[in-house]
């Protein structure tokens, strides 16, 4: 990048913060769109593989900067870099922490993973669409009950396609968003319920 004022490349917690962002990079991404493909995808491992808050906001960011098709094949390999990079993780150190923040979900989620290993790839089609669990919990959870890497992978880069597209055209009309429950009205969420059953 040229010389510039630098104070505005930081994580977006709001969005107006993500607007002003927005704004700078936009001038960045014609001339310098490797640096900036580069950059957005270290940071969005990154926050994915340490559990960073803020990843709707790089998705939106995303939208803005590269159109549909781009944005969403963007944030689909990004989110699946950092869930892999985050199952990885987990598996070496994770155990302990998903013990302890989720005893409940994770006793659950190894009771569903159990009845359903001979279709456990639409299974995990089914919480990567809809919203049933958290994905930071799956990414963590994982691991620690077996799910294989290969069906995991799968389920991530399939499943996370729609919630994808609905963020990246969100992301291409940022300027009229007024809040982020405006991405996710309820025929969005409802036809995410329907894909997942579907998967399922």
């Amino acid at each position: 990048m040229p010389d510039s004022d630098y104070s505005f490349p930081k994580l977006p917690r709001n969005l107006h913060q993500l607007q002003i962002l927005t704004g700078h990079l936009e001038n960045y991404t014609s001339d310098y769109t490797v640096q900036v493909l580069i950059g957005y995808c270290v940071v969005y491992v990154f926050m994915q593989t340490f559990m960073i808050p803020g990843k709707i906001f790089m998705s939106l960011l995303v939208g803005a900067l590269f159109e549909q098709v781009r944005g969403v094949a963007l944030v689909v390999f990004a989110t699946s870099a950092g869930a892999s990079s985050c199952y990885f993780l987990s598996k070496l150190i994770g155990k302990p922490l998903v013990f302890v923040l989720w005893p409940d979900k994770l006793t659950f989620f190894q009771k569903q993973v159990a009845k359903r290993r001979e279709k456990l790839l639409n299974y995990m089609l089914f919480l990567r669409v809809t919203p049933t669990l958290p994905n930071t919990f799956i990414n963590l959870a994982s691991p620690i009950i077996d799910v294989p890497f290969h069906t995991f992978l799968l389920a991530t880069l399939i499943g996370l396609i729609p919630a994808a597209y609905v963020t990246v055209r969100a992301g291409i009309a940022l300027g009229e968003l007024t809040s982020l429950s405006d991405l996710y009205d309820t025929q969005s969420v409802a036809l995410l319920f329907f894909i997942g059953v579907v998967s399922s």
